[in-house]
């Protein structure tokens, strides 16, 4: 076991510190601007990619980018309730289902007007669709590697936790404009912005009962986390972009999405359980957090700056298109539905 993990130490040690350095920076840095540590560890590794280049890091920067990645994303599960999300209603769940399905497509679509890899269109269409950073990264597991594939996973992390931040103080005023109610406000907010974050500071800056709604709303967006993956990577597995692609395995931590999900469901049920189960599952969804904290500072770390510098303009376009389509479709499906 020592010979295999031996291997794995210094990518891993390396990772480590800058995840660290990016939770020790985070506090400060929020006095002046809503930057989570997830993207200050992204900006911190890319600074440190000449000195991740030696072959020495590799091994566990890439351990952390799939092994670590899959079971951190898999723990998101323990923070959804499929009871909670029973009670948004058959409407609301069609509105926001609706409105993911066409933000994806618009990924795709887009990518392909603007010349990209059709993996940029999926990483950009669930991180806008799901829930920023961690759909961008999950996705990124089903997408087959192509050239450029490392920035463009920066790119979107990035690009939509900025557009997050803007979402987060300009649709509550769209809301206000178009006479929504507190329930309608949570539902818009919850269905269209990116980050989980930026839903919780919109949603109760409104009221508590649209904060409530709105957070319900970004967990049902959670929880189709599994679903969006593996039909994304059953599109690529059906050779639409490379020949490669049939290698794509079966996406098991998906599945153990769901199942974490479930289990979270059941004891949140059960009055007698849920103070034991909370005993674990307290610690298990901080160490999701820091998986993946640690998966997107070792994403930083692979990540060349003049290979972010070099994207130009479309890459911005097709975040801001699929950021543009989620806000136009549940907006319009709410004001139909009055």
């Amino acid at each position: 076991m020592m010979a295999s993990i031996r291997p794995l130490m210094p990518g891993l040690l390396l990772s480590a510190v800058v995840a660290g350095a990016a939770e020790l920076a985070a506090p400060f840095v929020a006095k002046a601007a809503p930057i989570p540590a997830m993207v200050i560890a992204l900006i911190i590794g890319i600074t440190l990619n000449p000195i991740a280049r030696r072959r020495t890091f590799q091994p566990g920067i890439s351990f952390c980018l799939k092994s670590l990645l899959r079971w951190a994303v898999a723990l998101l599960g323990l923070r959804v309730a499929l009871g909670e999300i029973a009670a948004l209603g058959f409407a609301t769940a069609l509105l926001v289902v609706v409105s993911m399905v066409l933000t994806i497509a618009s990924g795709f679509l887009l990518a392909r007007l603007f010349r990209q890899n059709d993996g940029y269109g999926a990483l950009a269409g669930a991180g806008t669709a799901i829930c920023g950073a961690s759909a961008t990264l999950a996705t990124s597991i089903v997408v087959p590697d192509y050239k450029g594939k490392e920035a463009d996973v920066a790119f979107v992390v990035v690009a939509v936790n900025a557009l997050s931040t803007v979402a987060m103080v300009l649709y509550p005023l769209i809301c206000l404009w178009l006479g929504f109610d507190p329930q309608r406000t949570g539902v818009m907010l919850g269905a269209t912005i990116h980050d989980v974050a930026q839903v919780v500071g919109s949603g109760y800056a409104v009221s508590d009962a649209a904060g409530n709604t709105a957070v319900v709303v970004k967990l049902f967006r959670v929880f189709l986390l599994f679903p969006v993956v593996l039909l994304i990577g059953w599109s690529f597995v059906r050779g639409s972009v490379t020949g490669d692609a049939a290698r794509i395995p079966f996406p098991t931590f998906a599945l153990a999405f769901v199942i974490f999900c479930v289990l979270n469901s059941v004891a949140t049920s059960l009055p007698a359980i849920e103070p034991m189960f909370n005993l674990i599952k307290t610690p298990l969804i901080e160490a999701s957090r820091l998986g993946l904290l640690l998966a997107i500072a070792a994403l930083g770390l692979g990540t060349s700056l003049p290979a972010i510098a070099a994207l130009g303009w479309r890459h911005i376009a097709t975040v801001m298109g699929t950021t543009i389509v989620i806000l136009v479709v549940a907006t319009a499906g709410l004001w139909a539905l009055g």
